[in-house]
């Protein structure tokens, strides 16, 4: 079993990234329900938090069958980074995450982010401003460091764990690398065996497959993975993981019904927390993702991205049931 402060999850357990645009609630409903262990609300801007926009606000709505989940706040101000963990504590979410990994140029050119690894003691003395914040678990996800000349995560790691965060989430590349290149899992590891350290550490980046799942966990020894685009479109990477961890067999893939109960769920749920215009606009760019491989669905695809009726788009998806009954998926 893992221990984040008062929060049990299973042993070698699941996270869900948090991703912008991405890990909204429909999004994390549909990931629930194919096993993820734990996951994150997108990341959310202090500044948006203590100005009170809307946008923000919303990222604030967790649920309970999400749970655990926590909200993930970033910026660069201090007392700013200090009142948005006490607004999203009062949200009512298991833990308070922290993002110093977020490598887009609108987030870390205004020093929020990754480039907090440019700074340290800023990035401690932050750390322990959240900590006192919250009577929540504080976590953080960051970076193997800025560039190759400063892969620093090892330093990051100690100190933070020396003020109070209770687990950490590593990237394995640096800000530079952006998402390029493959994931250094290696410092991650060195993080891991540290004899320093006693907070669980779990490791993301590259993670698309069951087998690369067991061979990271055997090789790297981290506490758990956290699987952040490999889960677009494909919620079942979590159960798939998750079998082949437990067996050593691979599970066949989803079927059309299941492709079709996962874009239902998703749809669904999209309608219920954006209302019926946002829900249905929002839930465009997943058509593709979920029945990606499937001979002949561009047609379906064009028309589900074009309808604006909510009982329209039910509709052609229960013509693709038919129409794609027993076709398999190109893998």
């Amino acid at each position: 079993m893992v221990q984040i402060g008062n929060i049990s999850l299973p042993d070698f357990p699941l996270l869900l990234a948090p991703m912008e645009d991405v890990s909204d609630p429909p999004f994390r409903a549909v990931c629930k329900a194919n096993g993820a262990d734990m996951m994150y609300t997108e990341f959310i801007s202090s500044e948006g938090l203590i100005r009170d926009a809307a946008k923000s606000r919303m990222k604030l709505d967790v649920f309970d069958y999400e749970r655990p989940i926590g909200i993930q706040i970033f910026g660069s101000d201090i007392e700013s980074m200090r009142e948005s963990a006490v607004i999203s504590t009062m949200a009512g979410p298991d833990l308070i995450d922290i993002n110093y990994g977020c490598p887009v140029k609108n987030v870390a050119c205004r020093g929020a982010g990754a480039a907090l690894l440019r700074d340290i003691p800023k990035m401690v003395e932050m750390t322990s401003a959240i900590v006192k914040a919250t009577h929540l678990p504080v976590t953080v996800k960051t970076r193997l460091g800025w560039d190759d000349s400063t892969k620093n995560v090892t330093e990051v790691a100690e100190r933070l764990q020396d003020i109070g965060i209770q687990a950490l989430s590593i990237h394995g590349r640096t800000r530079v690398q952006m998402y390029k290149g493959e994931a250094d899992w290696a410092l991650i590891a060195e993080v891991k065996n540290n004899p320093r350290i006693k907070i669980p550490i779990f490791g993301n980046g590259d993670i698309d497959t069951p087998q690369k799942a067991l061979e990271y966990k055997n090789r790297y020894g981290v506490d758990g993975i956290m699987i952040g685009r490999a889960a677009v479109g494909y919620p079942w990477i979590f159960r798939e993981v998750k079998h082949f961890v437990k067996t050593g067999e691979i599970l066949a893939p989803p079927t059309l019904d299941e492709r079709l109960d996962a874009c239902r769920m998703h749809f669904q749920k999209s309608l219920e927390w954006k209302g019926p215009r946002l829900g249905v606009v929002e839930m465009r760019r997943h058509y593709a993702n979920y029945f990606r491989g499937l001979p002949n669905f561009k047609p379906y695809r064009t028309r589900l991205v074009t309808v604006d009726d909510p009982a329209e788009i039910y509709a052609i998806l229960e013509e693709v049931a038919v129409a794609m009954a027993g076709v398999e998926a190109e893998v």
